[in-house]
Formats: structure tokens, C-alpha cells, sequence
């Protein structure tokens, strides 16, 4: 939705801040639609300065800082292979980056062993609702959008003056301080806000090379490892005494994908 907002410019102006101002959010999942009593909770965080915007896990940013800084001293080692994680036990991997006045971002994600960057653009047709409620001491405005196969109801605050949010949402007259999908599996909700005296630079390190991607071949990318997750695994141990190990492996994360059937794109998986 591209329209003009006089008015979002003058509340900018006065709304102040010293470097980055920092939103924290709640992201409350249900991964698994037969299992709706089932829920995962992820802090998650957008940093916003003039010029662009970061979205990412709280949990993951403490991981990353954490290797990265041992990388630094020499105090990190690749710790020996053991059995694969559950999905809910690991920090969620996405980071969005987005760029003021632009429909193109950056989603970074992992999928299997792998780091992508991926090129997306993103421009939400959203509608907006004569209906208010009350985040953290803001009116709200409601506000409906399709996105990633869902249908969505977000409540934004004009005098929060940013065309941002959580995730890969934007592009309303102030921020976006909750959003949830028609079914309420997934929803986001403003927690708290700071100002980072500093410039925000996320953690990233050496080993975290990042395989771009156009969105097109990233969505193949996805959908051939949730049919094939263990495909990565085969090619770095051929040998035949390695393959009953990986079957093994194989059989888990497909019974793993089998639960995490309720993504927050769920058009990915249809």
C-alpha cells in the first residue's frame, strides 16, 4: 500500500531518539496444528533507525554474540556432531532486514546446515478499520492484510511514526504493534520500547557464510529439504558404514517436519 503520510513525517520529527530505537516483541507459535494447546513463546526484536530496519530473535543474537566473541579470543571450537536438536529448542533463525522507502528485503534463514540470504519483495495490500484498542499505552488502529498464504489483523499506532514491524510486515501509517492470523496461530505483540545509544551492527561472524538466493529458488531450496532433510548429510559421509546412521537421522527429521506443520508461510508448504 503506497500512499503519502503528511502527518507520519511531522509525529517523525518529533518523535525522538538517540541512534536506533529498539521495539520488543512476543511471538507466540502454535508449530503444530493438531496440537493447538501446544505453544512457543520467542522475544523477539526490530531495531529502527532512519534508514533501515532489523528483525531478529533475542535468543539467536545472544548465540551469535557468543561465537562470535570466542571466535575473537580463540576460545571457539566446532563442537563434535551429536543428535539433531528439536526445532523448538533452537533460537529462531530468521532475521529480516528492510530498507526505508523500499519493497525489497533481506530474509535470512536457515534451512538444514545451510544460511541463505534471500531478496524478497514485499508489498502488502492492507485495509484499514474504523476499530481501536490499547498496546502499551498506544491506540491502535485495525487493520487486514493476506500474506503467506494466512490471512492477518494487525493494529498499528500513528504515533509510533514508523511504516514498520515484526517480520516481514510493513508499510501501515505507524508501527505495527500487534499482529496476529485469522486462525491464531501465530501472532506478534509489542512488549517494550528503548532507545541504543550506539550503532546497532548484529553479530555476525566468519563461519556464518550466507548462500544468496533469489525468493523463486529459495522456495524450491525449502521444499526439496523438507522432502529430503537429511540430502546434506548423505553427500558428507558417502561411506556405506555412515548410511544406517543417517537413515536413522533421516526418519527423525521427517518425523520432526511432520510437526512442524503450521508455518507462518504456510503457502511454502502447500
Amino acid at each position: 500500500m503506497k500512499k503519502p503520510y503528511a502527518l507520519l513525517f511531522i509525529l517523525f520529527i518529533n518523535f525522538t531518539f538517540a541512534q536506533t530505537k529498539q521495539f520488543i516483541y512476543d511471538y507466540i507459535s502454535i508449530p503444530d496444528s493438531t496440537q493447538k494447546k501446544n505453544s512457543h513463546s520467542e522475544i523477539m526484536v526490530l531495531n529502527i533507525d532512519k534508514e533501515k530496519s532489523e528483525y531478529f530473535s533475542y535468543r539467536k543474537f545472544v548465540s551469535d554474540s557468543t561465537i562470535n566473541s570466542e571466535i575473537k579470543d580463540g576460545s571457539y571450537y566446532l563442537k563434535p556432531p551429536g543428535p539433531p536438536q528439536k526445532k523448538s529448542e533452537l533460537p529462531l533463525a530468521d532475521r529480516v532486514n528492510k530498507t526505508s522507502n523500499s519493497d525489497q528485503i533481506e530474509f535470512i534463514t536457515q534451512v538444514s546446515e545451510s544460511n541463505y540470504l534471500v531478496t524478497q519483495s514485499i508489498d502488502l495490500n492492507w485495509k484499514l478499520h474504523p476499530e481501536y484498542i490499547t498496546v502499551l499505552n498506544y491506540k491502535a488502529q485495525k487493520a487486514t492484510t493476506d500474506f503467506g498464504g494466512r490471512k492477518w489483523i494487525a493494529w498499528f499506532a500513528k504515533d509510533i511514526p514508523f511504516q514498520d514491524g515484526p517480520y516481514k510486515f510493513k508499510g501501515l501509517p505507524g508501527l505495527i504493534v500487534k499482529i496476529e492470523d485469522e486462525t491464531k496461530s501465530h501472532l506478534f505483540e509489542l512488549k517494550g520500547i528503548r532507545n541504543l545509544n550506539y550503532d546497532f551492527i548484529y553479530p555476525d561472524n566468519s563461519f556464518d557464510n550466507k548462500i544468496k538466493l533469489s525468493n523463486k529458488k529459495f522456495i524450491k531450496t525449502f521444499k526439496e529439504n523438507r522432502k529430503y532433510p537429511a540430502i546434506a548429510m548423505k553427500l558428507r559421509y558417502p561411506k556405506a558404514e555412515d548410511a544406517e546412521m543417517i537413515k536413522e537421522i533421516e526418519k527423525y527429521l521427517l518425523e520432526e517436519i511432520k510437526k512442524d506443520n503450521n508455518i507462518i508461510e504456510i503457502d511454502l508448504i502447500k
